[in-house]
C-alpha cells in the first residue's frame, strides 16, 4: 500500500483538499469507560473517562454524502441504459469508490462493487482502473492532493505543525486512509504523498541533523498521526459490525469490567485519578503526541549544535 516516506525512492498516495473539519473529539462519544464511571461510581469511577474523537461525527457525515455521492453516479449509469460505460471515466470511478469507502471501510471495496453501483460489467471497469491495489493507489492519490492553507511560516517547529495537522485532517476524513498508507516498508510511487514528504524534508535541512535522522523524524511524524487515525477507522468499523455506540457497548459489557476493577489487581488504575474523570479525544491525544516528539527533534537539533 501506498506510504508518503521516501525522498526518492517512491510514496504513498493522494488525498482530497485541506478543510479543517470539526475537532475529533467528541464524536464517538464517550467510551465504555464512561459508562462505566456513571453506572458503578464505587468501582468503576477510577477508570479513565474516554470520550471519542469528533473524528467519527465528521466521518459519519462524509460517509452519508459519499454514499448519496456514491448512489446518484452508479443511477446516472444505469439511466443511459444499455451503455452506461460511455460516460465512465477514471476520475468518476475513484470518485465513486472513495466515496464507496468512506462510507463502509475498504472491505467493502472490489471492482465487482464499484461496476455495480455504475451499472456496468466489471471489465468495463477494468478499462479505466487495472486492478484493485491500484484503485486504491488512486484513491489515495486522490484524497492526498493539495497543500496546508496560507503562506508557510518561519521556522522549522512551525513548519512540521502544519504538515503534521494537515495530514491528520487527512486521515479524519478518510478513516480508511491510515490503513491503505500502513506499508512504511513498501512505499510506492506518488506525486500528491511524495509533494508532502517534501514539505517535510524541507523543513528539517540546514539544521545539523544528518539525512538519517531527517528521514526518521519524517516517518516518526507520519506514525503519529497514522496510528492515532488508527483508533477513528476501528470506531466506525465497530459501530458498524454492533450497531453499538460506545456507551451502549459499555453497558452491555459493565458487570464483567466493574469485576476486573474491582479485583485489587490494578492499583494504580485504580487510584490514579481519584475522584476526577479523564476524557481521552484523539484530537488532544494526537496533538499531545506531537508536541513530545517535536520537544524531542528540538533535542535533537540542540545535540547537533544548530538550532
Amino acid at each position: 500500500m501506498p506510504t508518503p516516506w521516501s525522498a526518492g525512492r517512491g510514496s504513498a498516495d493522494s488525498v482530497g483538499r485541506f478543510a479543517r473539519p470539526a475537532p475529533l473529539s467528541r464524536a464517538m462519544e464517550k467510551t465504555p469507560a464512561a459508562a462505566m464511571t456513571t453506572a458503578a461510581p464505587t468501582a468503576a469511577k477510577f477508570i479513565p473517562c474516554v470520550k471519542a474523537s469528533r473524528a467519527a461525527a465528521s466521518t459519519a457525515s462524509a460517509v452519508r454524502s459519499g454514499s448519496r455521492a456514491a448512489t446518484a453516479v452508479a443511477a446516472s449509469g444505469r439511466e443511459r441504459g444499455s451503455a452506461p460505460q460511455r460516460g465512465l471515466t477514471r476520475d468518476r470511478v475513484i470518485r465513486a469508490a472513495i466515496a464507496l469507502v468512506d462510507s463502509e471501510g475498504l472491505a467493502a471495496l472490489s471492482m465487482r462493487r464499484v461496476a455495480t453501483d455504475f451499472g456496468v460489467s466489471t471489465m468495463a471497469l477494468y478499462r479505466h482502473v487495472p486492478s484493485k491495489g491500484e484503485l486504491v493507489r488512486l484513491m489515495s492519490e486522490a484524497v492526498f492532493d493539495g497543500e496546508p492553507p496560507g503562506p508557510r511560516p518561519s521556522g522549522w517547529r512551525a513548519q512540521l505543525e502544519r504538515e503534521a495537522r494537515w495530514l491528520w485532517t487527512r486521515y479524519q476524513r478518510h478513516p480508511w486512509l491510515a490503513r491503505a498508507m500502513a506499508a512504511l516498508t513498501r512505499p510506492m510511487a506518488s506525486p500528491h504523498a511524495m509533494r508532502y514528504t517534501e514539505r517535510v524534508l524541507s523543513a528539517l535541512r540546514g539544521l545539523g541533523l544528518t539525512p538519517n535522522q531527517i528521514i526518521h523524524v519524517h516517518l516518526a511524524l507520519l506514525g503519529c498521526a497514522q496510528g492515532v487515525a488508527a483508533a477513528v477507522e476501528l470506531e466506525v468499523q465497530a459501530r458498524q459490525d454492533t450497531g453499538m455506540t460506545p456507551e451502549e457497548w459499555m453497558a452491555s459489557n459493565e458487570l464483567r469490567l466493574e469485576q476486573i476493577q474491582t479485583a485489587g489487581s490494578y492499583p494504580t488504575l485504580s487510584t490514579l485519578f481519584g475522584e476526577e474523570e479523564f476524557d481521552l479525544e484523539l484530537d488532544t491525544l494526537f496533538e499531545f503526541g506531537l508536541a513530545r516528539l517535536l520537544d524531542g527533534v528540538a533535542s535533537l537539533i540542540d545535540r547537533s549544535g544548530s538550532r
